[in-house]
């Protein structure tokens, strides 16, 4: 960490805070092995001086992350927030105006703390219904677009098609498929990470 102080002497570390469920919280998966701790070595060998605080929870919803984010900002005071929230959501059949709202307000708090949220987008099985199955897939880019909100399209694309890359219970990736999950989120994280190393 030193030496990548000295190489953004003019610039102090930044934090980038992951609020989501258990596919950012290493569910079933090695310490260490999830995309979020391989998003940290990445930026490691970019030489960024950025730290990751992963707050992902199990089985966490979008009211949950609600709740818990203004004390996450205030105590890590987060140059970026990725928001990896909403399957418990779906997987619940819980309202999706409600999952809506609850992110509309994450964003919101996010930009009050001064910080860039990075938006992920997730997709669900048909289980409550064609109709439901569109709402909750469309509600993330419906939020990128009102909000100007940088989108990650779907967290599990290459993956989700795949049976052989998720755990006995179908829902959670294996760690073979991290890299891939990384690979989605990095070309939306990487220009806010440039960006931020400007300020």
């Amino acid at each position: 960490m030193l030496a990548l102080m000295t190489n953004w002497a003019y610039s102090a570390s930044k934090t980038v805070l992951v609020l989501g469920d258990s596919l950012a919280a290493e569910y079933g998966l090695a310490r260490g092995s999830g995309w979020a701790a391989l998003l940290e070595k990445r930026l490691n060998a970019e030489k960024l001086d950025t730290r990751i605080i992963n707050a992902s929870i199990s089985g966490e919803t979008t009211s949950g992350g609600k709740a818990r984010l203004p004390a996450l900002l205030e105590q890590h005071r987060p140059a970026i927030v990725i928001i990896e929230l909403g399957a418990n959501d779906g997987l619940r059949g819980l309202p999706v105006a409600s999952a809506k709202a609850n992110l509309r307000t994450m964003i919101a708090a996010v930009r009050k703390a001064h910080a860039q949220p990075l938006l992920v987008g997730m997709q669900i099985p048909p289980n409550y219904g064609r109709q439901y199955t569109e709402r909750f897939s469309s509600m993330y880019k419906e939020l990128s677009g009102e909000l100007d909100v940088p989108l990650v399209p779907f967290l599990l694309d290459g993956v989700a098609d795949n049976p052989q890359l998720f755990q006995a219970d179908r829902l959670h990736p294996l760690a073979e498929a991290q890299p891939i999950i990384l690979d989605n989120i990095w070309p939306h994280l990487k220009p806010l990470l440039r960006k931020q190393a400007r300020h």
